[in-house]
Protein backbone atom coordinates (compact mmCIF):
# COMPACT_ATOMS: atom_id res chain seq x y z
CA UNK A 1 0.00 0.00 0.00
CA UNK A 2 1.15 3.82 -0.67
CA UNK A 3 0.16 5.23 2.19
CA UNK A 4 1.81 9.07 1.48
CA UNK A 5 3.75 10.92 -0.96
CA UNK A 6 6.08 13.71 -1.16
CA UNK A 7 6.90 15.30 -4.38
CA UNK A 8 6.44 17.83 -7.14
CA UNK A 9 3.13 19.15 -7.81
CA UNK A 10 2.88 19.15 -11.79
CA UNK A 11 -1.13 19.41 -12.44
CA UNK A 12 -4.05 19.86 -10.32
CA UNK A 13 -7.48 19.64 -12.05
CA UNK A 14 -9.82 18.75 -9.84
CA UNK A 15 -10.41 16.73 -9.07
CA UNK A 16 -7.46 15.37 -10.37
CA UNK A 17 -3.21 15.71 -9.14
CA UNK A 18 -0.32 14.83 -10.81
CA UNK A 19 2.93 14.72 -8.28
CA UNK A 20 6.06 14.17 -9.52
CA UNK A 21 7.77 11.37 -6.80
CA UNK A 22 11.59 11.49 -7.95
CA UNK A 23 10.79 10.96 -11.54
CA UNK A 24 7.58 9.30 -11.31
CA UNK A 25 4.39 10.77 -11.92
CA UNK A 26 1.56 9.57 -9.37
CA UNK A 27 -1.83 10.45 -10.89
CA UNK A 28 -4.37 10.93 -7.82
CA UNK A 29 -7.51 12.16 -7.33
CA UNK A 30 -8.45 14.11 -4.31
CA UNK A 31 -11.22 16.26 -2.48
CA UNK A 32 -11.59 19.83 -2.86
CA UNK A 33 -10.99 20.38 0.65
CA UNK A 34 -7.71 19.16 -0.06
CA UNK A 35 -6.91 21.29 -3.47
CA UNK A 36 -7.87 24.49 -1.18
CA UNK A 37 -4.39 23.84 0.48
CA UNK A 38 -1.97 22.85 -2.54
CA UNK A 39 0.54 24.65 -3.06
CA UNK A 40 1.60 26.04 -6.74
CA UNK A 41 2.27 24.56 -9.51
CA UNK A 42 6.67 23.36 -9.34
CA UNK A 43 6.09 23.74 -6.15
CA UNK A 44 6.64 20.55 -2.84
CA UNK A 45 3.32 18.94 -1.64
CA UNK A 46 3.36 16.07 0.46
CA UNK A 47 -0.09 13.91 0.51
CA UNK A 48 -1.88 11.30 2.57
CA UNK A 49 -2.83 8.82 0.51
CA UNK A 50 -5.71 5.34 0.29
CA UNK A 51 -5.01 3.16 -2.45
CA UNK A 52 -8.12 1.29 -4.07
CA UNK A 53 -7.20 -1.70 -6.21
CA UNK A 54 -9.83 -2.99 -8.42
CA UNK A 55 -9.28 -6.00 -11.01
CA UNK A 56 -9.25 -3.20 -14.34
CA UNK A 57 -7.81 -0.02 -12.60
CA UNK A 58 -5.58 0.66 -9.38
CA UNK A 59 -6.65 4.31 -8.00
CA UNK A 60 -5.06 6.76 -5.97
CA UNK A 61 -6.54 8.91 -3.66
CA UNK A 62 -5.12 11.97 -2.17
CA UNK A 63 -5.72 14.20 1.06
CA UNK A 64 -3.60 16.78 2.67
CA UNK A 65 -4.12 16.10 5.88
CA UNK A 66 -4.71 12.56 8.11
CA UNK A 67 -7.98 13.32 9.37
CA UNK A 68 -9.30 13.75 5.72
CA UNK A 69 -8.36 10.55 4.74
CA UNK A 70 -9.64 9.03 8.05
CA UNK A 71 -13.01 10.37 7.03
CA UNK A 72 -13.03 9.04 3.77
CA UNK A 73 -12.11 5.69 4.49
CA UNK A 74 -14.88 5.99 7.23
CA UNK A 75 -17.46 6.73 4.59
CA UNK A 76 -16.35 3.94 2.08
CA UNK A 77 -16.88 1.78 4.97
CA UNK A 78 -20.23 2.57 4.63
CA UNK A 79 -22.63 0.76 2.41
CA UNK A 80 -23.49 2.20 -1.36
CA UNK A 81 -20.69 4.59 -0.73
CA UNK A 82 -18.08 4.43 -3.00
CA UNK A 83 -14.68 6.37 -3.46
CA UNK A 84 -16.52 8.90 -5.87
CA UNK A 85 -19.60 9.31 -3.84
CA UNK A 86 -17.25 10.23 -0.67
CA UNK A 87 -15.08 12.44 -2.47
CA UNK A 88 -18.03 14.56 -3.63
CA UNK A 89 -19.39 14.60 0.44
CA UNK A 90 -15.97 15.68 1.45
CA UNK A 91 -15.86 18.31 -1.40
CA UNK A 92 -19.14 19.76 0.07
CA UNK A 93 -18.40 19.14 3.49
CA UNK A 94 -15.43 19.74 5.30
CA UNK A 95 -14.35 17.53 8.21
CA UNK A 96 -16.01 19.80 11.21
CA UNK A 97 -19.05 20.06 8.82
CA UNK A 98 -19.62 17.02 8.05
CA UNK A 99 -19.10 16.11 11.44
CA UNK A 100 -21.26 18.82 13.17
CA UNK A 101 -24.09 17.60 10.62
CA UNK A 102 -23.72 13.75 12.17
CA UNK A 103 -24.17 15.20 15.67
CA UNK A 104 -27.26 16.71 14.64
CA UNK A 105 -28.40 14.46 12.28
CA UNK A 106 -28.99 17.18 9.35
CA UNK A 107 -30.14 16.14 6.61
CA UNK A 108 -30.17 19.34 4.83
CA UNK A 109 -26.28 19.58 4.67
CA UNK A 110 -25.80 16.26 3.09
CA UNK A 111 -28.62 16.63 0.29
CA UNK A 112 -26.68 19.35 -1.30
CA UNK A 113 -24.18 16.64 -2.83
CA UNK A 114 -25.24 14.62 -5.92
CA UNK A 115 -26.18 11.19 -5.78
CA UNK A 116 -27.61 11.94 -2.17
CA UNK A 117 -31.16 12.06 -1.94
CA UNK A 118 -33.23 12.39 1.39
CA UNK A 119 -33.64 8.98 2.45
CA UNK A 120 -29.51 8.12 2.02
CA UNK A 121 -29.18 11.30 3.71
CA UNK A 122 -30.87 9.78 6.40
CA UNK A 123 -29.00 6.70 6.22
CA UNK A 124 -25.94 8.01 6.10
CA UNK A 125 -26.17 10.09 8.93
CA UNK A 126 -27.66 7.16 11.01
CA UNK A 127 -24.88 4.75 10.42
CA UNK A 128 -21.89 7.67 10.88
CA UNK A 129 -23.29 8.81 14.42
CA UNK A 130 -21.55 5.98 15.90
CA UNK A 131 -18.42 5.65 13.81
CA UNK A 132 -18.04 9.62 14.92
CA UNK A 133 -18.50 9.22 18.49
CA UNK A 134 -14.63 8.95 18.74
CA UNK A 135 -14.08 12.25 16.66
CA UNK A 136 -13.25 15.46 18.50
CA UNK A 137 -14.36 19.07 16.33
CA UNK A 138 -11.89 21.27 16.09
CA UNK A 139 -13.32 23.86 14.70
CA UNK A 140 -10.71 26.26 12.94
CA UNK A 141 -8.62 23.52 11.52
CA UNK A 142 -9.51 24.48 7.88
CA UNK A 143 -8.29 27.64 6.87
CA UNK A 144 -10.65 29.56 4.72
CA UNK A 145 -8.82 30.77 1.64
CA UNK A 146 -8.60 34.61 1.41
CA UNK A 147 -10.96 36.20 -1.61
CA UNK A 148 -9.31 38.32 -4.19
CA UNK A 149 -5.66 37.99 -3.42
CA UNK A 150 -5.15 36.15 -6.87
CA UNK A 151 -5.21 37.56 -9.89
CA UNK A 152 -8.12 38.20 -11.97
CA UNK A 153 -9.90 34.67 -12.92
CA UNK A 154 -9.45 34.37 -17.01
CA UNK A 155 -12.59 32.35 -18.43
CA UNK A 156 -10.15 28.96 -17.92
CA UNK A 157 -10.58 29.30 -14.63
CA UNK A 158 -14.32 29.45 -14.85
CA UNK A 159 -14.34 26.07 -17.64
CA UNK A 160 -11.97 24.40 -14.89
CA UNK A 161 -14.51 24.91 -11.76
CA UNK A 162 -17.70 23.47 -13.97
CA UNK A 163 -15.27 20.91 -15.05
CA UNK A 164 -14.78 19.99 -11.40
CA UNK A 165 -18.69 20.13 -10.22
CA UNK A 166 -19.27 17.94 -13.57
CA UNK A 167 -16.84 15.30 -12.44
CA UNK A 168 -18.22 15.46 -8.81
CA UNK A 169 -21.60 14.06 -10.28
CA UNK A 170 -23.48 17.27 -10.90
CA UNK A 171 -25.62 18.17 -14.43
CA UNK A 172 -23.61 20.23 -16.37
CA UNK A 173 -26.23 22.53 -16.97
CA UNK A 174 -26.39 22.43 -13.20
CA UNK A 175 -22.69 23.33 -12.99
CA UNK A 176 -22.71 26.08 -14.91
CA UNK A 177 -25.50 27.90 -13.18
CA UNK A 178 -23.97 27.29 -9.85
CA UNK A 179 -20.39 28.56 -11.46
CA UNK A 180 -21.92 31.58 -12.94
CA UNK A 181 -23.74 32.44 -9.78
CA UNK A 182 -20.60 33.28 -8.22
CA UNK A 183 -18.28 34.37 -10.50
CA UNK A 184 -16.52 37.14 -9.99
CA UNK A 185 -12.76 38.67 -11.05
CA UNK A 186 -10.25 37.52 -8.51
CA UNK A 187 -10.69 34.54 -7.60
CA UNK A 188 -9.27 30.93 -8.83
CA UNK A 189 -10.63 27.86 -9.73
CA UNK A 190 -10.53 26.47 -6.38
CA UNK A 191 -11.88 29.39 -4.69
CA UNK A 192 -14.87 29.18 -7.82
CA UNK A 193 -16.05 25.77 -6.51
CA UNK A 194 -16.00 26.29 -2.51
CA UNK A 195 -18.09 29.26 -3.22
CA UNK A 196 -20.37 27.06 -5.66
CA UNK A 197 -20.29 23.94 -3.61
CA UNK A 198 -21.88 26.15 -0.64
CA UNK A 199 -24.55 27.70 -2.86
CA UNK A 200 -25.75 24.49 -4.24
CA UNK A 201 -28.81 23.45 -2.29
Amino acid sequence: MIGRLKGILLEKQPPHILLDVQGVGYELDAPMSTFYKLPTLGETATLHTHMVVREDAQLLYAFAEKRERELFRELIRLNGVGPKLALALMSGLEVDELIRAVQAQDTSALVRVPGVGKKTAERLLIELRDRFKAWETLPGSFKPLAAGTAAAAPASHSADAVSALISLGYKPQEASRAIASVEEDGLSSEELIRRALKGIV
